[in-house]
């Protein structure tokens, strides 16, 4: 990810998490204007080696005539690896929490998975490592905070919103992979409007999934929709939570279209 691939706008470095040694590429984008009062907007982009490219061609794009697209210029802080495919092993890791291994699909070789469970050590690095890091190099909003993550991207950002709700404004969760830690989500349900009562912050929801994965026997299409209803009926001041089906299109191919909502889903309520 950080070797050889140039974006306008962007500078790239390596960090490692000091909690759990991991290391990790980060990108960040920054626009070509500078930055309101407040601060700018940021987007924390999971899966940065498959769709830095994407967001960032979407944002330079269309935050140029913001009161046309509703999209405002942002800072995207991606997040990635070293390894050179677009979805290394060690996301899995990254992303899942430790479940029992009973609990996870199979594979259709019936191999192993990677591994996994490191969710919460991720969390943490996120939240008390890179948000300060970021914020001390760039004129950064706290107030306006994004997440956007995709399949085992978007399960990781649900786990944020309903483990630390509050920790950014705008969720955006695509084709989550839901299944993986379905027993934990719905644990979650019976304790998480008191606690994002108490977090005092606004917070907007978006899951999405393609059309075409409606067949998919993991039930991403309806789990997704099902969750978003159940999350906007919660009555929560400052609260909204909706969900998106991208007509004709794939676990895969609804990434670009994804990327392109996210954007202007983490700009509601700027500018």
């Amino acid at each position: 990810m950080g070797q050889g691939m140039i974006l306008p706008g962007t500078s790239v470095y390596k960090v490692s998490a000091e909690r759990s040694g991991r290391e990790y590429v980060i990108n960040v984008f920054v626009p070509d204007i500078a930055p309101p009062p407040s601060g700018y907007p940021v987007i924390y982009l999971l899966d940065a080696n498959a769709v830095l490219g994407t967001m960032v061609e979407a944002m330079r794009v269309q935050s140029v005539r913001s009161d046309k697209t509703g999209v405002v210029p942002a800072v995207i802080v991606g997040i990635g690896y070293e390894a050179k495919q677009p979805f290394p092993p060690e996301r899995y890791y990254d992303f899942m929490m430790q479940v029992p291994e009973a609990d996870l699909p199979r594979r259709p070789d019936g191999a192993s998975w990677p591994a996994y469970g490191g969710a919460e050590a991720f969390m943490h690095f996120i939240e008390d490592q890179l948000k300060p890091e970021v914020e001390e190099k760039y004129s950064i909003d706290r107030s306006r905070q994004s997440i956007v993550g995709h399949s085992l991207g978007g399960l990781f950002v649900l786990q944020m919103l309903l483990g630390n709700p509050g920790t950014f404004r705008h969720y955006i969760a695509g084709s989550p992979s839901i299944h993986w830690n379905s027993t934990w989500i719905e644990q979650q349900r019976a304790s998480w409007v008191s606690r994002a009562e108490n977090c005092g912050t606004e917070m907007q929801v978006l899951i999405a999934a393609g059309e075409q994965e409606g067949s998919h026997p993991s039930g991403v299409v309806g789990r997704s929709r099902e969750l978003a209803h159940w999350l906007g009926q919660t009555g929560l001041e400052g609260f909204s939570a909706e969900f998106t089906c991208f007509e004709d299109e794939g676990h895969i191919s609804v990434l670009p279209i994804l990327m392109s909502r996210a954007i202007r889903f983490a700009s509601r309520g700027y500018g």
